[in-house]
């Protein structure tokens, strides 16, 4: 495991997606609004980091100093703080579309005492410009060794642009990595892993949602829903994060390999997924199998979720937990 991480750092990784600014509001609360029983919140500092897509591409910073990202944000003053960051994190921006008619997606999450209030969400749907996207692609899917796909349903990922993605990973022979929007079933030929949550796969499955069973071994329904996405997806695996219960991969000829969860203290759930597709898509890309990249991946969710805010996992960390 030590060694497949080591290789993290020359791998060259594209993230495409929806990209956000996520915005912290910190404060304490020692009175409740005489207008309505909330609490009032005395603002003491704020924070912003790259949210969404945006926040795959920090995780693998964290790596790797070789990170592209491909996206809409708009001209408005969040979309400039989210490129400020992206560039000061030396991410390459030059596929993002940046114009007047997009509005960037802001999540503002109020904290007092580390726990979040509320979250005030602010986005439009806009959809890419296909042209550009696709004279885009070829340059930056060619210098890359993965390719990460992040859908948040916010509009830029449509079933044109999934499939130009695909065709043009196929032609270079790139990994591909999904992390799909339960309620957007594009195809994904040719994909080497696809990871949803447990309630996405469910959804994506067209199955009703049921209680876990106490051995993710036995949990009749996910595993029937985790072969019926394996079937309708094609692709190489998938890894279906399972909060408490860690994570399970499933391969087309291999037996379901349940990952139990190494978080000690959780904290803030916030991004744990976007950790784990990019640990996870690392680890494919360095070499790892399947089972070595899951086990690397449920590592730095176990890390990231025991701290506050959208935050991410070092190289340092994660070899720390390998022991």
């Amino acid at each position: 495991m030590s060694a497949v991480l080591s290789g993290f750092s020359g791998k060259r990784i594209l993230v495409i997606g929806d990209l956000m600014l996520d915005e912290y509001i910190w404060g304490k609360v020692s009175r409740i609004s005489p207008e309505a029983p909330v609490p009032v919140v005395d603002v003491t500092r704020e924070s912003y980091y790259p949210g969404g897509a945006a926040n795959v591409a920090r995780n693998l910073r964290e790596f790797t100093d070789h990170v592209a990202v491909m996206g809409s944000a708009g001209t408005d003053s969040a979309g400039q703080r989210l490129m400020d960051l992206l560039a000061a994190s030396h991410i390459d921006t030059s596929a993002v579309q940046q114009s007047p008619e997009f509005a960037t997606t802001v999540k503002t999450r109020i904290m007092a005492r580390n726990q979040q209030v509320v979250r005030v969400d602010r986005e439009r749907v806009s959809g890419p410009d296909l042209d550009r996207a696709a004279s885009d692609l070829d340059r930056v899917i060619s210098a890359s060794d993965a390719v990460i796909v992040t859908d948040y349903g916010k509009g830029f990922l449509t079933e044109s642009l999934a499939h130009e993605v695909c065709r043009t990973v196929a032609e270079h022979g790139k990994v591909l990595a999904i992390d799909p929007h339960p309620h957007r079933m594009f195809a994904w030929p040719g994909a080497a892993a696809i990871k949803p949550n447990r309630a996405e796969a469910f959804q994506a499955a067209g199955l009703p949602p049921s209680e876990p069973a106490a051995d993710v071994l036995d949990d009749r329904p996910l595993l029937q829903a985790g072969r019926r996405l394996l079937d309708r997806w094609n692709c190489g695996c998938l890894l279906v994060t399972l909060g408490e219960q860690g994570m399970l991969l499933l391969e087309r000829d291999n037996e379901p390999y349940p990952i139990p969860a190494r978080a000690r203290e959780v904290f803030d759930v916030s991004g744990a997924g976007d950790t784990a597709i990019a640990v996870f898509t690392l680890g494919l890309a360095a070499g790892a199998t399947p089972p070595e990249a899951a086990e690397l991946a449920n590592q730095a969710s176990g890390v990231v979720v025991g701290k506050v805010g959208t935050a991410t996992v070092t190289s340092a960390e994660l070899q720390e937990t390998l022991g």
